[in-house]
C-alpha cells in the first residue's frame, strides 16, 4: 500500500500546479496613461497614412495607370470621301445646277478679256508667299543624334537636320510630322520651334512603309509665349485638289529647313496601287527635298500631302506628293502611339474585264511584299482575296476598312482564291498581322 504521507505530498505538489498566477490590477492612472498613448499612435499613424497617399497617389496614377491616361488624350481625325467639296468652296445649297453653269461661264468669259499686268502677278505671289510664311511657324527644325563607334573604339556622334510639320496640339503635347529618316536609329531628338526656342523630342510612332514618323514634345516644356506663336497646321481635305491649283511647299523644300516653294498641281493620279490600298499622287511644280521633309499645303493654308521619292522615275522633272487623305487612318494610330497594321500587299480590285477572263470577285494580288505577313504566310502574287475573318472582300475599301479594324500581333483567317488547271479553288491561310 502506498504511503500515506507520500500520498499528501503528491496532492500538494498537483494543487501546486493547478495555480494561476494573476497580475496585479492597474490603477486609474496607468489606464489613463494607456488610453492617451493608444489615442496618440492612432493619430500619429493616421497622419502617415494621409502624408503617404497624398505623396503616392500623383505617381500611381501616372505609372500604373497608363492605358487610362492615353484613353482621355487620344486624337481621332476625321476621314475625308473622294471627290466630296472643299470646306473653302461655297456651300452647295447657295447655287442649283442650273444657275452654276451660266456664272461659271460668265466668269470665265471676264477673265478671259481681263489682261492681266505684272502688278497683279506680283499681288498674286505676294499673297502666296504672306501665306507661305504664316505656315512656316508650324515648321521645326528635327536634330536627329546617333552616337557610333569608331574604328578604335572611341565613340562619334553624327546628327542631321529634318524638317517637321506640327500637325496636332493638346493639352500635354505638341505633335510633328517629320520624315521617316529623322528618326531612325537615333539616340536623341531635339527640336527646334520656328522662334528658336529648343525642347526634347520623343518618338510617339513610325511608319517604315510611308516612311513617316511622329514625334511628340512634351507642352510643359514650351512656355506661354512660344507657344502663342506656334501656327498649327490644319489638315486638309487632299480629294479636293484638281489640276491647275496652286500650292505651297514649306519645310525644306530647297533643302535648307524653312525654305519654301510656290507652284501648281500639273497632274493628279488616282487610285494609284501602294502597300496595303491605293493612294492619290500629285505632280507639282514645286521644288521638293525628299529626305529632309516637304509638305504640300493648299491655298487655304492646310496640309494636303508631303513629297515621296517612291515615283521619281517616272515623274521626270515633276515633284510627287502623296495624298493626306489616303494616309489619315494610318497618321491617327501614329497620333495615338498604336502600330499601323500592316498586311503586306499591292493589288487592284478585280475589274469587270478581268471577270470575264474568268477571275473572282475580290482583291487581285500583283505583289507581295517580301517578308510580309502576307508572304511569310503563303499568300502569292496571282491569287484573290476574296474574305477576311467574316467579312467579304469584293473592293479595295473593304480591304482597307476590314484592315483597319485589324491590331500589329493579331491572327486572323484569310480566304483567297488561286487558279489551279483549270479554274480557281479557295484556300484558307492564317496570317499574322505585322506593324507598318
Amino acid at each position: 500500500m502506498p504511503d500515506k504521507n507520500n500520498l499528501e505530498q503528491d496532492s500538494e505538489k498537483r494543487r501546486f500546479i493547478n495555480e494561476k498566477i494573476v497580475k496585479p490590477k492597474r490603477s486609474r492612472t496607468q489606464i489613463f496613461r494607456r488610453f492617451l498613448l493608444l489615442c496618440f499612435c492612432a493619430v500619429l499613424f493616421g497622419l502617415l497614412a494621409a502624408v503617404t497617399f497624398a505623396v503616392s497617389e500623383p505617381l500611381a496614377r501616372k505609372y500604373l495607370t497608363p492605358e487610362e491616361a492615353s484613353e482621355s488624350s487620344s486624337i481621332s481625325i476625321p476621314k475625308d470621301e473622294p471627290d466630296t467639296t472643299a470646306a473653302t468652296t461655297a456651300p452647295p445649297e447657295t447655287t442649283t445646277e442650273s444657275e452654276s453653269e451660266p456664272l461659271e461661264e460668265v466668269v470665265r468669259s471676264e477673265v478671259e478679256k481681263y489682261q492681266f499686268s505684272i502688278d497683279d502677278l506680283e499681288v498674286m505671289y505676294a499673297s502666296l508667299t504672306q501665306l507661305a510664311k504664316e505656315a512656316d511657324k508650324g515648321i521645326v527644325t528635327v536634330h536627329s543624334v546617333k552616337t557610333q563607334m569608331d574604328w578604335f573604339n572611341n565613340p562619334v556622334e553624327t546628327s542631321g537636320m529634318y524638317a517637321g510639320a506640327i500637325v496636332a496640339a493638346t493639352a500635354d503635347e505638341y505633335l510633328i510630322l517629320a520624315p521617316g529618316k529623322a528618326v531612325e536609329n537615333v539616340d536623341s531628338l531635339e527640336i527646334t520651334l520656328a522662334d528658336g526656342t529648343q525642347v526634347t523630342g520623343q518618338l510617339k510612332g513610325a511608319d517604315s512603309i510611308a516612311n513617316m514618323a511622329v514625334i511628340r514634345v512634351d507642352a510643359e516644356e514650351i512656355d506661354e509665349k512660344t507657344a502663342s506663336q506656334i501656327r498649327v497646321l490644319e489638315l486638309g481635305n487632299s480629294y479636293s485638289v484638281s489640276q491647275g491649283d496652286l500650292v505651297i511647299a514649306c519645310g525644306s523644300p530647297a533643302g535648307v529647313v524653312h525654305s519654301i516653294s510656290t507652284g501648281q498641281i500639273s497632274y493628279v493620279a488616282k487610285n494609284i496601287p501602294v502597300v496595303d490600298g491605293t493612294s492619290r499622287l500629285f505632280y507639282t511644280t514645286v521644288n521638293a527635298n525628299v529626305l529632309q521633309g516637304t509638305f504640300l499645303l493648299n491655298t487655304a493654308g492646310q496640309l494636303i500631302g508631303w513629297a515621296t521619292q517612291d515615283y521619281t522615275e517616272e515623274s521626270g522633272s515633276a515633284a510627287v506628293v502623296y495624298s493626306l487623305s489616303d494616309y489619315k487612318s494610318v497618321l491617327e494610330k501614329l497620333y495615338n502611339g498604336i502600330a499601323a497594321p500592316y498586311f503586306g500587299i499591292t493589288g487592284q480590285e478585280v475589274s469587270e474585264a478581268m471577270r470575264q477572263n474568268g477571275l473572282p470577285l475580290g482583291i487581285y494580288v500583283s505583289q507581295t511584299a517580301a517578308d510580309g505577313p502576307a508572304y511569310n504566310a503563303g499568300i502569292q502574287n496571282g491569287d484573290v482575296i476574296t474574305r477576311i475573318q467574316e467579312e467579304e472582300i469584293v473592293t479595295m475599301k473593304d480591304f482597307q476598312n476590314s484592315l483597319e479594324k485589324l491590331s500589329a500581333g493579331e491572327t486572323v483567317k484569310v480566304e483567297i482564291q488561286r487558279y489551279g488547271r483549270e479554274s480557281y479553288a479557295p484556300i484558307e491561310y492564317d496570317v499574322t498581322i505585322g506593324a507598318r
